[in-house]
């Protein structure tokens, strides 16, 4: 029988790993016949693009990178044991400006072409095959074949090998949710749950009407645009930029809240020129080593944190002093000198920092930038729309002011920090909602038609540390910055992604993984071996023949595709995970030829 490797999922990351077969295959298998292999993707969603980037959603949704910053392909900065393989990103692929943020549409053109030269590449005896169909089991043997169950099918797959490649992961509502979901079934009321917002039917929410809205990140962004332009809306641009909202009538009104009341950061608009922070510098392998050699483990608010805000300091530091000299009292040498003397998050850090750079607003604030509003009042709800709307215009403003260009180089800082996070495994849901708002906001045209959105009265605010109860036949929203306000509606969406847990996931597959016991982290997300994604059991062991990447996982990486030039640490993943695979699925031929 012929080596077999079966890998649930079918989207970007089972492309990168296909890539890296392809790429490390020609030094791993050699002799006659030990090029013999299949490969079986078990995905109901196109390969290469997969459910996230296919073709049958709405034209008007975009990706959230520019063009030019999405690339499936290594470069000379991943750290690779295989070969580098470069390729076109995507605005070179498409002949788009690089500044262009493209729709999925076109994005999932580009992972399609990536798998297919992915495939394309592989040597003669190895064979890709798709099964357009979900896996609903896994089972087998730690030292035996592994069977993988399909919808519609029999007979499962017997594979050697088996990698979960899976996405993002649908979930069961949890207590709340169905709460909320009984109680709107028994008022008639709408509850829309977490879920991926192209997937959702809107149909049944009114023109006109008020919707309450619990989430102000990039499903939010989706959803804005769904009921809107998705409506027939669309916006003029007049003589200084600003845009006006020309509405049909069939939009409802959008109630929006969230812990922090404000949308995640503007994309940055401007390009990195000049010297580059060395980074890492304070949170670099040499940290990570020290923290997994401590007993009983790191915490990461008591000894993770702090030397991230250490790190995301001395890039932002490292550029004000770079670009600006004249916004800082002293020399770089010496404040460079002080600040690495300085114990992360201490006293004399804070007073050389207050010393050196005598405008607040130069200085790095990692807690007022993730909570801005906080403690904020205003006496009603218009001025709580005038507040929210200043607060996004000074961010859209300083987002695209080459000025601020230390808030860039805390952007470079963020992606480091992440590459070197994986090595830690689950740091908890709160880092990954940091990132995203600070890192992965929306594209700043986004803003402005936010702001435009607000202005037509098609968006109302409802501020951070938004609550919703359900009483009285309805749903009510309400939070601390207009005291005594709120906001009553038939309809509630939770605009957000499922949390992937595998306690709460809706994949037959993965909770059966977790009813036979693997181990699961304290964020219930899938424990693996950082150093090849192999899943661990619940002692802590690896299994050897099933893998998983990917965020249900605990070494979910940087995404299944990255900037150009950045380390790449998903693509080091699939380097890793391939070249494993590779020489395992090698001594399986070779035993068997013998």
């Amino acid at each position: 029988m012929r080596p077999t490797l079966v890998i649930v999922g079918a989207g970007p990351r089972t492309t990168g790993l296909l890539e890296r077969i392809a790429a490390n295959a020609p030094g791993l298998l050699s002799g006659d016949g030990a090029d013999a292999l299949d490969i079986h993707l078990v995905d109901p969603y196109p390969p290469g693009s997969g459910r996230i980037w296919r073709q049958d959603q709405s034209p008007l949704l975009w990706m959230n990178s520019m063009a030019e910053d999405v690339t499936m392909f290594t470069d000379e900065t991943v750290p690779l044991d295989g070969p580098v393989r470069p390729g076109p990103t995507l605005h070179q692929w498409a002949g788009l400006d690089g500044a262009a943020f493209p729709g999925r549409r076109l994005g999932g053109s580009y992972l399609r072409w990536v798998y297919e030269r992915a495939v394309a590449a592989l040597p003669p005896g190895i064979t890709v095959h798709h099964h357009a169909r979900r896996a609903t089991r896994l089972q087998g043997d730690r030292d035996g074949s592994q069977r993988v169950w399909i919808e519609g099918r029999a007979e499962p797959l017997t594979a050697d090998l088996v990698i979960l490649a899976l996405g993002h992961v649908e979930a069961e509502l949890d207590a709340e949710q169905r709460g909320l979901r009984a109680y709107a079934d028994h008022h008639g009321l709408l509850h829309l749950p977490p879920d991926y917002t192209a997937d959702i039917d809107l149909s049944a929410l009114a023109p006109g009407e008020p919707v309450l809205v619990r989430g102000f990140g990039l499903a939010f962004v989706d959803l804005m645009v769904l009921l809107t332009e998705g409506r027939g809306g669309r916006y003029e641009e007049g003589p200084g930029g600003e845009l006006t909202y020309r509405p049909t009538g069939r939009e409802p009104v959008l109630h929006v809240g969230s812990r922090r009341g404000v949308p995640y950061h503007s994309k940055i608009g401007y390009s990195w020129s000049g010297e580059r922070p060395p980074l890492p510098r304070f949170f670099g392998p040499a940290e990570v080593d020290g923290l997994l050699a401590r007993p009983g483990g790191a915490d990461f608010v008591r000894d993770v944190w702090p030397l991230i805000d250490k790190e995301l300091g001395f890039a932002h530091y490292h550029r004000l002093f770079a670009t600006h000299p004249e916004r800082t009292r002293v020399s770089w040498t010496d404040f460079e000198e002080k600040y690495a003397a300085a114990g992360p998050l201490s006293d004399e850090l804070r007073a050389l920092v207050a010393s050196s750079v005598p405008d607040p607003a130069d200085r790095l604030d990692l807690a007022a930038l993730d909570r801005p509003l906080d403690g904020v009042r205003y006496p009603d709800g218009d001025a709580l729309q005038d507040g929210v709307r200043a607060y996004i215009t000074a961010d859209l403003a300083r987002r695209h002011d080459p000025a601020h260009s230390p808030d860039l180089a805390v952007f470079l800082g963020l992606l480091s920090v992440y590459g070197q996070l994986i090595r830690l495994g689950d740091t908890g849901p709160w880092w990954h909602g940091f990132f995203s708002y600070l890192a992965s906001g929306p594209p700043g045209p986004r803003l402005r038609q936010l702001l435009a959105l607000s202005r037509a009265g098609i968006v109302r605010f409802l501020g951070p540390g938004m609550t919703v109860t359900a009483e009285d036949g309805v749903f009510r929203g309400s939070g601390p910055s207009v005291p005594g306000r709120s906001v009553t509606a038939r309809a509630l969406i939770e605009a957000r992604l499922p949390h992937p847990t595998l306690q709460d996931t809706s994949d037959s597959l993965l909770r059966g993984l977790y009813t036979e016991g693997v181990r699961v982290t304290s964020a219930g997300l899938l424990a693996v071996d950082p150093a090849d994604g192999r899943v661990l059991d619940r002692d802590g062991v690896p299994h050897p023949r099933r893998f998983a990447l990917g965020p249900h996982t605990d070494a979910r990486g940087s995404g299944a595709f990255t900037r150009p030039c950045t380390g790449g640490p998903s693509f080091r993943q699939n380097d890793t995970t391939a070249r494993t695979v590779l020489a395992f699925l090698r001594d399986v031929s070779c035993r068997a030829a013998a």
